[in-house]
């Protein structure tokens, strides 16, 4: 599952950059012809870009800390459906996706028992 969470990440992220930049050259039309509101739809744009970069980089890191890398991946999901709308489904469905999946094949603790009858500064206990 981890596998599968880079690969949805590192695409995700590159749709998610794909959308900024047809959302800045639409914001770019508006503003040669004068639209108004055309300037938030770039600087928007710009912000989805940020956004897919960190969902590449929550992709990347899904091997090693998925419970980082699924928190990454859900920001950027998220957050790009508020900045750019309708551009940003294809990305935002496979970050989404692949923040689940980070998610659930997390460790949820270590396997390595400690011996706890001796503490630093203390005497051991006698067996009986």
């Amino acid at each position: 599952m981890r596998t599968a969470s880079l690969v949805l990440g590192i695409t995700g992220g590159v749709f998610g950059i794909l959308s900024g930049l047809l959302a800045m050259m639409i914001g770019g039309i508006g503003s040669a012809f004068a639209a108004e509101g055309s300037g938030s739809v770039v600087w928007l744009g710009f912000a989805a870009i940020l956004l897919g970069v960190l969902g590449i980089i929550g992709g990347a890191l899904s091997n090693r800390r998925p419970g980082k890398a699924s928190l990454l991946q859900a920001l950027a999901g998220f957050f790009g459906f508020i900045a750019v709308s309708l551009f940003w489904v294809l990305a935002g469905v496979l970050l989404l996706i692949g923040a689940l999946m980070a998610f659930l094949s997390r460790d949820r603790g270590s396997s390595v028992e400690q011996d706890t009858t001796t503490t630093e500064g203390q005497e051991p206990r006698p067996q009986v």
